[in-house]
């Protein structure tokens, strides 16, 4: 067993378990995890959206009125002419006497700047500072919302990044077919806004003959009824509440006509203020609002707890798909626009794989052959760890579920070189150690000791430069650095301990071989 030794038993592991991980990448089998290809390699829809954070201050206010309005229904305090003017909410107390607990209420909120005036008229805007953080809150939730909405939708490794301070950049690999891309757009751009708002019956036969502006002036909002633009409702400005309190929504098809309908289930505290609203609204109309559209208005006959809800309407079963996954993963803070949308055809991925791996597998056999040429069986040896170092690198890539796009193509091909660079510097210090009439065995030895600190520092200094590369690049920067660190890493276990061990193991034969020239290219 004087063939065996620690450094080859590692080696030979390391071998194992790239060449079972990467299996399924290289055959693109279903089973196992495998690396999926980027929009440049297999085609997709690439787009910049841009958000518009002014509408998320609006929103904040417009929640905030709500608790308001909620607050002072709930403890019975009187007031009136409730209205919102996009970045300020105002409303008259009529008794001063509540007036303490309307303050102390308003203090536990954060953010805001309250105005009170003599004849009991609050004016509530939030602060700049909380102006800013809501804005910047708006485009973070923006990213988070659409990566969950794209994760629910099925697609294959999506990217939404983050870029500059209002816009994102989504990038969806194996988007095809226009069908594909329209579906995908709506999903992404849907604000999923759901609010549930009181019809005012007061004044709802009226609700024809007035303009917008007269309707906002007595609290109220115009809005249509999503199957009837003709059909009107006015309903109160401040909802009594919003989709923020949805946890759960399905699809589902109604009993009686087999329509398509969505499910809906509120949270703990949504439920509360949903069970005390209807239980004090037994007669009116509640509407059911989508996106400024009215899906229906139904008449509150009972108390309804459970905290659940319906929204009905000529919904597609994808329709109705596409608005249960919006709501399941959160309505947009603030609308998105599209600012600028590339297709990349499957076609052009085609060319640019075919490319990159010509330039992949050419780069590699020459480097295989100048190895062979120039080193012998010492070049044999390098280019098994070569191979082993590949492996590797494709292994964790997959194990990680890295996509691969042609920046991290090129980072194997420069880790091919960089990999052998170890071995031929660890080669050229055997062999001059060999000139000078060491032995076989203290030449290996000394090799790899005196080859150790330039490998180390070249190494070191690339994994940094890759680091920093991976802290501040976005999209393809980051699919190169994550390549380049792995096959640095694999490489120190391939080309330094991996042919070690087999030196190692061979010293012997190479000592009764005497034949320098075949084994290190030594004349």
């Amino acid at each position: 067993m004087q063939f065996l030794n620690y450094r080859l038993v590692i080696f030979s592991l390391v071998t194992i378990f790239g060449i079972f991980f990467s299996i399924p990448s290289f055959l693109q089998t279903d089973d196992g995890k495998k690396i999926s290809l980027g929009l440049d390699l297999q085609g997709g829809l690439h787009m910049l959206l841009g958000v518009e954070t002014q509408k998320a201050v609006e929103g904040k206010i417009k929640s905030i009125a709500a608790t308001v309005k909620y607050f002072t229904d709930n403890e019975d305090i009187l007031i009136e002419d409730i209205t919102i003017e996009e970045e300020q909410m105002s409303f008259l107390l009529l008794d001063d006497s509540e007036s303490t607990k309307i303050d102390t209420m308003l203090a536990e909120i954060q953010g805001l700047e309250i105005n009170k005036s003599s004849n009991l008229v609050y004016s509530i805007s939030l602060t700049p500072v909380e102006t800013e953080i809501v804005k910047d809150m708006a485009v973070g939730q923006a990213v988070e919302t659409i990566r969950n909405r794209l994760d629910q939708f099925g697609l294959a490794e999506p990217s939404v990044t983050r870029q500059g301070q209002n816009d994102i950049v989504v990038e969806l690999p194996g988007i095809k077919t226009p069908q594909e891309e329209q579906r995908a757009r709506e999903l992404i751009a849907k604000p999923a806004n759901l609010e549930l708002m009181e019809v005012d019956e007061l004044k709802s036969d009226q609700v024809y003959n007035l303009s917008d502006e007269e309707a906002k002036e007595m609290g109220n909002l115009i809005l249509e009824d999503t199957n009837d633009p003709q059909i009107k409702y006015l309903v109160k400005q401040i909802p009594i509440l919003t989709g923020s309190e949805v946890v759960d929504a399905k699809v589902a098809f109604d009993q009686q006509s087999n329509q398509p309908i969505i499910n809906f289930t509120l949270s703990t505290f949504g439920a509360k203020v949903f069970g005390d609203f209807t239980a004090r609204s037994i007669g009116k109309r509640l509407a059911v609002v989508l996106d400024g559209k009215v899906f229906s208005a139904p008449n509150i006959r009972e108390r309804i707890g459970g905290g659940s809800g319906q929204i009905s309407g000529n919904f597609t079963v994808n329709e109705a798909g596409n608005v249960a996954i919006a709501l399941r993963s959160g309505a947009l803070p603030a609308p998105v626009i599209m600012l600028e949308k590339r297709s990349v055809g499957p076609s052009l991925g085609a060319d640019s794989i075919n490319a990159s791996m010509f330039a992949l597998i050419s780069g590699f056999l020459l480097v295989v052959v100048f190895m062979i040429i120039y080193y012998g069986l010492a070049g044999i040896i390098s280019n098994i760890a070569l191979v082993t170092n590949l492996f590797i690198i494709i292994a964790v890539m997959a194990m990680f579920g890295a996509t691969l796009t042609l920046p991290g193509m090129a980072g194997i091909v420069l880790t091919v070189g960089m990999a052998v660079d170890a071995n031929v510097i660890i080669n050229e210090r055997i062999r001059e150690l060999l000139k000078q009439g060491k032995s076989v065995h203290k030449a290996i030895e000394d090799g790899y000791k005196n080859a150790m600190s330039a490998i180390l520092d070249a190494n070191i200094t690339t994994l940094l430069v890759a680091v920093i590369l991976y802290v501040y690049g976005t999209g393809p920067i980051k699919g190169f650095a994550v390549t380049i660190s792995i096959g640095i890493l694999a490489s120190m276990i391939t080309a330094i301990l991996g042919t070690h061990g087999i030196y190692e193991a061979l010293k012997n034969k190479i000592t009764k071989d005497k034949n320098l020239k075949k084994w290190f290219g030594v004349n």
